[in-house]
Order: structure tokens, then C-alpha cells, then sequence
């Protein structure tokens, strides 16, 4: 048991804390962004900051991964706080816990197998270009000083790491331009110009809503897409960072993780939150490998809330906007414009769409939905292609089909045989095919039942042992008795 808090919380303590400490300065203006965007005050979304971060550092599977409001779940909810208002989207949130506590509790996360890579790099393109997107307001068209602000970032976070490697370069980023600025009185945007924030701990509540069905009706729907938004996106962002640590990580409990998170969170006045891919990323290239830096993040949050408060709301806006920009660029998978070329077209078209919708909608669960169809529908489209062999003695008819046989390949199955002939001797062999549903076997029923009825003699030979015992179990020229119903 200490072997295992060991090797997940103090192995890399120094880092853990550094990065943690420069995740939190981050999350500041994401969480009040995402706190306008969801119609409501901006502590709502420090304090659902605060309270997801810590527990799931404790409860989450994904070490160094950092959950938080995030923009894809503010977009979700900004309908429920507008019709209803804030309690209701407490209680949106509770529920939206429980939902995600079930679907750990029933290994939903399994279902990540059936994402295919095509899919992941739009979900990290789109991601990158939405982040990007999002700090654009913040500089362009402001001031020179904003773009000189949001370059000496840049290169600060671009060249330092080559020499400084004990200090995370956006926490010097950071610290040396707010010092500039408040020191040398220049006039840019800072964080305190985004909206208000109160220097309080959040503290318990019950959601002032009636405990009744019409409650429920009004705010499952919200819960259940807020629950499948975060968990696809905690998820898939798990399965990112999975990638760029060389490690592994338990999603079945990052779901519950993220289940817990939010109903504890929903109690503390805040907002359904999950995985951030920006902040995770921060964390990670800060050198941020352990639950303690999710820690930290969330802990130096409060603490820079409740502590140092009016040092906060000092910090300039385009400093932090370079070092989302410079997580952009690290983000975006350059790789994909070869990828867009060299790939076969109907992976590239995938991970096209998956990008256009996502960026368009911004909403990630459309796009990740609609490039797991576009892939099934491709796939599908790809497998169905039968070959029919035929070979014609003086008695004999011989077909040899080849293929993946299924409700996509009937058409071309069924065309392929003639079932005018008469007093023939037809035999189908399908040792290189594949039945696989009851489609399969109701185009097989329809071609020898045909044959059968013009006085040919039908032999099916050569099916695997699957195949077999699906024909035996539901075709009618094997069982008279079956149900015809769908043949």
C-alpha cells in the first residue's frame, strides 16, 4: 500500500509541485471563461475547478491528468442556467455524477476500442484549433503591447527549456511579465478584467430545487449528455496522455473518478466539469507525471484565490494566452497533413469531418459520434464486397464465395446466382466466407429455396464452425419449422 501511494504521488515530487503550480495560474481564466460562457458567476467555475481537481487526484485513473469546468460542458449546460437557473444546474451536475459513476461501474470504457484512430487525431485537432480559437479575443485586435506581451511568452516558453530546466518556463513567464507589467504600469488585459473573484472557500449546499419528477424530466436530459460529453472527453484525453508518458492508466475508474468528482462538486456550488486537454498537456510538458500535481493544481487554485487574490487579477491576460497558444501548437498533430495524403482516403475523409464538425459545432461529442459512423459506414462499405467464383460441369454447377457475408453483402450475393436453371446439381461452397447475421442467412434461404422450387439439388459445403451454427439455427431450408418472419 505505501509502495503504491509512493509510486503514484511522491516520485516526482519537485516537478509535480512546479507544474502543478503553473496548471493552476492556468485554469484561472479557462474556468472564468467557461463560467460566462455557462451564464453564470465566475466563482461557480473556480470552485467546480477546485473541488474536481483535488478529488480526482485521489478518485481519477489517469496520474497527471487535470480536470476542470471546461468549455464543452459550459456550452451544454448555458440552456439549463438560462431556463432554469443556477440550483437547477446543481443539481444537473449531482446527477450527471451519478451517471458517470454507473457507467464506470459498468466498464462504459471498453467501448474506447470501437474509436479508431482516424477519429483521435481530428479529437486532437479540433481540440487544439478550439483552444486556439478561444484565446483569440484576448489578443487580437486589443493593443501592440498585448502582441508584444503574447510574443516575449512564446519565445520565453520556446527557447528557455533549452537552457532553465529546473523552473517550468510558463511559470517564468508568468512571474517575470506580471512583475513587468505592474511594476513598469503597462496597460494590457489581465485576468481581473474577465469578471470577479471572491477571496472565500466554497462551502456546502443542497441544491434549492423541488425534489420532485418534474425536476428529474427537467434536468436528465442535461445530465446524461453532460455525462457522455466528459466522459468521452476525459477518456480520450486519458488515452492521449497515455501516449505522450508512455504509460497506462485505469479508464474504467476515471469514469467513476469523474462520476464522483461531480457529485461532490454539485454540493460545493459548482459546475459539471472533466478532463481539460490544454491544462493536461501544461502539466505534462511542465513535467507533471503524478496525482500530486493534479493535487497541487487544485489546492494553489484555492490558495491563489483566497491568498493572493489581488495579485491574480493582476496577471496579465497575454501571457497566459502565449502559453495556451505554445499548448496549441504542441497539441495540434502536425503529422496529419501527411497523414490527410498518405492515409487511405476514407481514413483521412473521417478525420476530416471529425475536425469540421467538432470546430463548427463545438461540441466534441458530435464529431467523435459522427467519425464513429463515417468509420462503420466506410468499414461496412469496405467488407461488403463478395466475389462469386462459378464453375460448370455437364452435372454440376460449382459457386465458390469469398467473402464476408452480412446484411451489407446480401444484395451482391443474391445477384449472383441464377435461379432460373432446372434440374441441376448446385453446390455453394463458403470455405473462404463468413456468415454473420441473420441477414446472411435469410439471402442463403432465399437462393436455395429458389433453386429448390425449379428441381435443383443444393449442397452447402465449407462453412466455418460460426457459420454453421447459425445457418443450422435460422435457416428454413435446414429447419422447415423456423420462423420465416424477415426471410
Amino acid at each position: 500500500m505505501i509502495e503504491k501511494i509512493k509510486r503514484e504521488w511522491f516520485f516526482n515530487v519537485r516537478a509535480d509541485i512546479l507544474s502543478g503550480i503553473v496548471v493552476a495560474l492556468a485554469l484561472i481564466p479557462e474556468a472564468i471563461a467557461f463560467s460566462i460562457i455557462a451564464g453564470v458567476d465566475p466563482m461557480v467555475g473556480l470552485y467546480a475547478s477546485f473541488c474536481i481537481a483535488i478529488i480526482i487526484s485521489f478518485a481519477g485513473g489517469r496520474p497527471a491528468m487535470i480536470s476542470a469546468a471546461t468549455g464543452a460542458m459550459a456550452l451544454l449546460m448555458g440552456p439549463l442556467v438560462r431556463d432554469y437557473g443556477l440550483q437547477y444546474l446543481f443539481a444537473a451536475t449531482i446527477l450527471t455524477g451519478v451517471f458517470q459513476v454507473l457507467f464506470g461501474v459498468f466498464k462504459i470504457a471498453k467501448l474506447m476500442k470501437f474509436i479508431p484512430r482516424a477519429v483521435m487525431i481530428g479529437f486532437v485537432n479540433s481540440l487544439a484549433i478550439l483552444i486556439f480559437m478561444a484565446q483569440v479575443p484576448h489578443f487580437i485586435g486589443i493593443s501592440n503591447m498585448t502582441y508584444l506581451f503574447v510574443g516575449i511568452t512564446l519565445l520565453i516558453v520556446y527557447i528557455l527549456p533549452r537552457y532553465v530546466k529546473a523552473v517550468p518556463a510558463p511559470l517564468i513567464a508568468i512571474i517575470v511579465l506580471t512583475a513587468v507589467a505592474i511594476f513598469g504600469h503597462i496597460h494590457v488585459e489581465t485576468v481581473g478584467d474577465l469578471g470577479n473573484i471572491t477571496q472565500t472557500l466554497p462551502s456546502f449546499l443542497i441544491p434549492d430545487v423541488p425534489f420532485s419528477f418534474e425536476t428529474l424530466a427537467i434536468i436528465f436530459p442535461f445530465s446524461i449528455a453532460m455525462a457522455i460529453v466528459g466522459l468521452l472527453e476525459s477518456l480520450l484525453t486519458a488515452s492521449i496522455l497515455d501516449d505522450a508518458t508512455d504509460t497506462d492508466s485505469d479508464k474504467n475508474r476515471e469514469a467513476r473518478g469523474q462520476g464522483i468528482a461531480n457529485f461532490i462538486t454539485g454540493f460545493f456550488g459548482g459546475m459539471a466539469g472533466c478532463a481539460m486537454i490544454g491544462q493536461s498537456g501544461i502539466n505534462v510538458r511542465s513535467g507533471g507525471r503524478g496525482r500530486l500535481s493534479t493535487f497541487v493544481a487544485g489546492a494553489f487554485l484555492m490558495f491563489l484565490i483566497i491568498v493572493l487574490g489581488d495579485l491574480v487579477v493582476q496577471i496579465p491576460m497575454p501571457v497566459l494566452v502565449g502559453i495556451m497558444i505554445m499548448v496549441c501548437i504542441g497539441t495540434f498533430d502536425w503529422s496529419s497533413f501527411k497523414y490527410v495524403v498518405r492515409a487511405p482516403r476514407t481514413d483521412a475523409i473521417v478525420m476530416v469531418v471529425t475536425v469540421v464538425i467538432v470546430v463548427a459545432t463545438h461540441d466534441l461529442s458530435k464529431g467523435v459520434i459522427a467519425g464513429v459512423i463515417l468509420s462503420a459506414v466506410f468499414f461496412a462499405a469496405k467488407i461488403s464486397h463478395l466475389k462469386i467464383n462459378k464453375e460448370q460441369t455437364e452435372k454440376e454447377y460449382k459457386y465458390f464465395v469469398q467473402g464476408q457475408l452480412f446484411f451489407a453483402s446480401v444484395d451482391s450475393f443474391i445477384a449472383a446466382f441464377d435461379t432460373s436453371e432446372q434440374n441441376k446439381q448446385i453446390s455453394i461452397d463458403f470455405s473462404s466466407a463468413r456468415v454473420w447475421d441473420d441477414s446472411a442467412v435469410g439471402a442463403i434461404d432465399k437462393v436455395v429455396l429458389k433453386l429448390k422450387e425449379n428441381n435443383n439439388t443444393v449442397s452447402i459445403n465449407g462453412l466455418d464452425s460460426a457459420s454453421k451454427k447459425l445457418v443450422d439455427k435460422l435457416a428454413i431450408f435446414q429447419n422447415p419449422d423456423a420462423n420465416p418472419s424477415g426471410h
